[in-house]
């Protein structure tokens, strides 16, 4: 009876270390991810405003779309530069936060 109820504290144990370790990935991924949302806000906020001054000082309506063009293309490239690394940074995270439970897993899972 006790050696039962040592392996569940010692089952316990082992599952809120596991816990433990993958909220702390958990919470440094979501900083830089975070972070990084914030940077590309920033980025992009400095950007359309250079092209608004850029397009009020257009000379001509050519010149104008011109720069509205190129600002549409740089502002798409962008944003799907920057979700592809976003997206790159959830699935590590995925894999961060499930990495404590790998080992925890494989000793739980019973012998074939």
């Amino acid at each position: 009876m006790m050696k039962n109820f040592e392996d569940i504290q010692k089952l316990s144990k082992d599952n809120m270390d596991a816990t433990m370790k993958s909220f702390g990935a958990l919470s440094k991924a979501g900083q830089t991810i975070a972070s990084e949302i914030t940077d590309y806000s920033k980025r992009s906020f400095e950007d359309s405003t250079k092209a608004m001054e850029r397009l009020f000082g257009a000379k001509s309506l050519d010149k104008a779309i011109e720069i509205q063009a190129d600002y549409a293309k740089t502002a798409y490239e962008g944003l799907v530069a920057e979700a592809t690394k976003i997206g790159e940074l959830y699935v590590d995270l995925a894999k961060e936060a499930y990495k404590p439970f790998e080992a925890y897993m494989a000793k739980a899972a019973p012998a074939k």
